[in-house]
């Protein structure tokens, strides 16, 4: 049987029954993870803004002016959020040498998207040191955030669950979506086609976008 060190960049079907290969996202060019990291702290706004809005109303304080105070605070943190986001991503791209590697695995069940080990270790150790520091500071939203960093090297996502298959060619990607997880499988050009339609015919439940 061919160990990951035989795989390359296309789909290739090994004993086991299982379709395996590598893809490099080269992050300096494809701000797929990024715009989706936005994404999330836009609609998290969003959510804030409407839950603040409506206790506001129940409490009868809710008029033009306190609308105004509520999306330029709303407003200064979502830029600050933006700044932070952006700086974050670039040096982590500058860590793991502007490429996100991943070794995708897909059967006739579920998909895998899983980090390369050299980048999973540097991952991990970006966590932990993502967690010392909430520690030491008392922040429990960065050990959370460390936490998740530890814990993320690699997803796994079972057809049944998915409610959506999104293919985004441009990027090599196509985004394999539950109801709350979000999976990422990784493509060349010259298999996105049938990885697309496989993940379509074996997702019952899917929505094809």
């Amino acid at each position: 049987m061919r160990t990951k060190k035989d795989l390359g960049e296309r789909v290739v079907l090994f004993p086991d029954g299982k379709y395996r290969w590598i893809h490099e996202v080269n992050m300096l060019t494809n701000y797929s993870i990024l715009f989706d990291v936005w994404k999330v702290f836009g609609i998290t706004m969003l959510i804030v803004m409407g839950l603040i809005g409506f206790i506001l109303l129940i409490a009868g304080d809710f008029d033009l002016d306190s609308l105004a105070g509520l999306t330029a605070g709303l407003g200064l943190t979502a830029a600050i959020l933006f700044v932070l986001s952006f700086a974050g991503y670039y040096l982590y791209a500058a860590i793991v040498g502007g490429k996100y590697i991943v070794v995708m695995t897909m059967d006739h069940n579920e998909v895998v998207h899983q980090q390369l080990p050299k980048q999973m270790k540097k991952a991990q150790i970006i966590g932990n040191a993502t967690i010392v520091a909430g520690l030491l500071t008392g922040n429990l939203g960065a050990v959370g955030r460390g936490m998740i960093a530890n814990s993320r090297t690699s997803m796994i996502t079972r057809y049944a669950d998915v409610k959506k298959v999104i293919a985004v060619r441009g990027n090599n990607l196509i985004k394999v979506n539950e109801t709350l997880e979000k999976n990422r499988v990784y493509v060349c050009n010259e298999d996105f086609d049938f990885v697309y339609r496989f993940l379509c015919e074996h997702c019952p439940s899917a929505k094809h976008l």
